[in-house]
């Protein structure tokens, strides 16, 4: 009820303790708490927090215009409604090295297990979009010093995302890659891999956990878990696919309330209200105001 039970501290333990296993875990895009909490009961073993949905969510488009305020904050009543562990995305890491060492520490207090800080030009764009801007090593490499040096908690989980894949091609994502490591980051997400040679040429090259991106309509070919695992990838999110799916479905619904006036037609494709319920525990809650306002006002 309100909040989940176990601590922040305790989520990127176990988190760190899963990764340290070698395992694939698996995390959807939760799109706002509630879906976070679906998540957590349809047996996945993390929820991602993705800048495109946090952007979306307030009807931008994803090019940097979120604030740390914004992304914290959402990223804070998510986090809160689940026993799995949360990594988010913080794009650029909202400016330079100590803006960076701030986003850190921001995010460990929202109770966040992890976030990737990528290597894009600020304003930054959405990774698998053409025209793509990189910086230098230099400057890439400073923001993942600054991240790790920021951090409290020592579990906490700094991933460095590489964007040079469509700019500069596998070779220098792979190089970029091994000195991000060098520089201290705990996981690589290199973005807009195309094939599953290509995720293995980068898990060759690393000794730490690989993240792979399956957002669909983009550059890379939607491989499944298994696939993911044979080449020994180590998480795998689906970062605005629960946004896509909710959204299609409104706009449907939207169509048939337009051309028919009512969505009778509709209510096999709805959470029905007692799952709702049983999802946000309404029946705690119930019991929880009986059992402490029990008292009466003597006239």
């Amino acid at each position: 009820m309100l909040y989940a039970t176990t601590s922040p501290a305790e989520k990127r333990r176990l988190l760190r303790e899963r990764l340290a296993s070698g395992e694939l875990l698996r995390m959807p895009g939760a799109f706002n708490p509630l879906s976070a909490r679906l998540i957590e009961r349809k047996g996945f073993d993390g929820v991602y927090i993705s800048g495109a949905v946090l952007a979306a969510d307030l009807g931008l488009p994803d090019i940097g215009l979120t604030t740390l305020t914004e992304v914290a904050g959402r990223g804070a009543q998510i986090a809160r409604m689940t026993e799995l562990p949360a990594i988010i995305d913080a794009d650029t890491g909202f400016g330079e090295p100590m803006n960076v060492a701030r986003t850190i520490q921001t995010l460990e207090d929202a109770g966040i297990a992890g976030a990737h800080i990528e290597d894009q030009v600020n304003p930054k764009r959405c990774g698998h979009l053409d025209g793509k801007s990189v910086v230098d090593e230099s400057t890439a490499l400073g923001r993942i010093r600054a991240a790790v040096d920021a951090r409290r908690d020592d579990n906490f989980l700094v991933m460095a995302r590489t964007d040079i894949r469509a700019i500069d091609g596998l070779d220098a994502a792979i190089d970029r890659a091994k000195a991000l490591v060098d520089a201290g980051a705990d996981a690589i997400f290199p973005e807009a891999m195309r094939t599953l040679e290509e995720f293995a040429a980068v898990r060759a090259a690393v000794d730490v956990p690989i993240l792979a991106n399956m957002t669909e309509f983009g550059k890379s070919e939607l491989f499944s878990v298994s696939q993911l695992e044979s080449v020994g990838i180590n998480i795998v999110i689906w970062p605005v696919s629960l946004l896509r799916i909710a959204m299609g479905a409104s706009g449907r619904a939207l169509d048939e309330l337009t051309a028919q006036g009512h969505l009778r037609e509709k209510l096999d494709e709805m959470q029905h209200r007692a799952d709702l319920y049983d999802l946000i525990d309404y029946e705690q809650y119930s019991r929880f105001d009986n059992d402490i306002y029990t008292f009466t006002v003597e006239r």
